[in-house]
């Protein structure tokens, strides 16, 4: 093993990209989004890349780690990593907060940036072996493509705020103009997904809620499996419905949804698990979940309750060898695997076209991603496709990607010239409902 590449440089680079006001419980996107690329360099000359979300707390982890990971051997990455999982860095934990968007160090941070590090040694690694990162997870490549849905959102008019969102005066007709444009209607909604159909093939929708009254959402989903009764459509509340509504608005949509994701959540001294296993019982509608089984531990009790069909293991947040170990209990215990998503750009896509490819079996509902907003910000030469409703495989070892460093130092200035580099999706609210505040247990526009 003299001959095996060690790692020589690690460069944690802080990115931005643009987003529509798109509407959920935490607010509206803010017209920039923030991600974090960890590039490392090996000494066979290599580049091997990863991403995760942005925050403070995730900046400061990762430069905790350089010493644990320079010098490291490429094929001892398992020790490398073990090392990282037995650091205190992953129990730290910071005073409680109701706001959502405020970094804190707690293990979803440490998952963020032991997600990126790992990412960029398996790509490393699959380059160093010519194979795909998806034969380096623990049950190989099983597929080329995989399905990915249209994630749908109510979109807020832009024009109502003095932000620097794009007005898409400047894109293709079709869906790259229509993403700018405001969607709060049943109408509306639909006109997005007939776009997203046109420019990607997408069979499977899912709409993101937490935005209006519960009855105006089910109304929406009912109006999209109208224009399209032959696709799976569902929503994610993100847990503002009561467990009273739930349960109603779950009876509506029972046999016409294939699950509710996160329709209800803590309340009354009773925790997600707990109302989620409930909901389950009284209207027999399949539940998928990022929000109450993100960890061993959780999805552990989770499980015991019978409150979940479908954990979405984002590998963002698991990372990626976690996430495809959940995949496969998915398989041998009858559920169904699933992929959670939040803003990101193709280097992410990478990741979760692998993970979904290395998922074994055929319990496996369409993946999640928001690329569809962030298409055309690619920092990568060739971004993974989308076509007839799959993401593909990147052909070529490792994640199949190379680096546009150009798009990348320009992603780079645009983070560093963003006044506040946290996410904030109270911002742009506060220019539709004076003084608004995230409350868990309301819509974003139920005030």
């Amino acid at each position: 093993m003299s001959d095996t590449p060690v790692i020589k440089s690690m460069r944690i680079v802080p990115v931005a990209g643009y987003d529509s006001m798109l509407l959920n419980i935490g607010g509206a996107h803010n017209c920039y989004f923030t991600r974090i690329l960890v590039i490392l360099t090996d000494s066979a000359g290599n580049c091997g890349v990863g991403e995760t979300p942005c925050h403070a707390s995730t900046l400061q982890l990762l430069e905790q780690f350089r010493p644990l990971i320079m010098g490291s051997s490429l094929m001892r990455a398992n020790t490398t990593l073990s090392q990282l999982f037995a650091s205190d860095a992953r129990q730290q934990q910071t005073l409680h907060t109701n706001d959502i968007h405020i970094p804190q160090m707690n293990p979803e941070k440490f998952y963020n940036a032991a997600a990126a590090i790992e990412a960029a040694l398996l790509d490393l690694q699959g380059k160093f072996l010519d194979l795909p990162v998806a034969e380096l997870l623990a049950s190989g490549k099983q597929r080329e493509r995989i399905p990915v849905l249209g994630y749908l959102f109510y979109v807020a008019d832009r024009k109502r705020t003095n932000m620097d969102y794009r007005s898409g005066d400047n894109e293709a007709d079709g869906w790259f103009r229509q993403r700018h444009q405001p969607a709060m209607d049943n109408a509306a909604v639909v006109r997005l997904a007939e776009a997203a159909v046109e420019q990607y093939g997408f069979r499977d929708f899912k709409l993101k809620g937490g935005v209006l009254h519960g009855e105006q959402e089910v109304e929406t989903v009912e109006a999209l499996l109208a224009r399209f009764p032959q696709s799976r459509v569902t929503v994610d509340p993100n847990a503002s419905w009561s467990l009273d509504e739930a349960i109603r608005f779950g009876k509506q949509l029972a046999g016409k949804v294939p699950y509710l994701e996160d329709p209800c959540g803590a309340e009354q001294g009773y925790s997600g698990r707990e109302t989620l296993a409930e909901f389950r019982r009284a209207t027999g509608v399949p539940v998928a979940t990022n929000m109450i089984a993100n960890d061993w531990r959780q999805l552990q009790h989770a499980l015991q309750l019978n409150a979940i069909d479908i954990p979405l293991a984002d590998p963002h947040f698991w990372t990626m060898r976690n996430a495809n170990v959940v995949a496969q209990l998915c398989n041998e215990w009858g559920l169904t695997t699933g992929c959670h998503s939040n803003n990101h750009f193709d280097v992410s896509l990478a990741m979760v076209a692998h993970l979904g490819a290395a998922a074994p079996g055929d319990r496996q509902t369409a993946f999640d991603t928001h690329w569809i907003w962030q298409d055309g910000q690619q920092l990568s030469h060739q971004p993974p496709q989308i076509r007839d409703g799959y993401l593909e495989l990147p052909p070529g070892p490792g994640l199949g990607i190379e680096l546009n460093m150009e798009r990348v130092e320009q992603a780079h200035a645009l983070y560093n010239a963003l006044p506040d580099k946290n996410r904030n999706d109270a911002l742009g609210m506060q220019f539709l409902i004076d003084n608004w505040r995230f409350d868990a247990k309301r819509p974003a526009l139920v005030r």
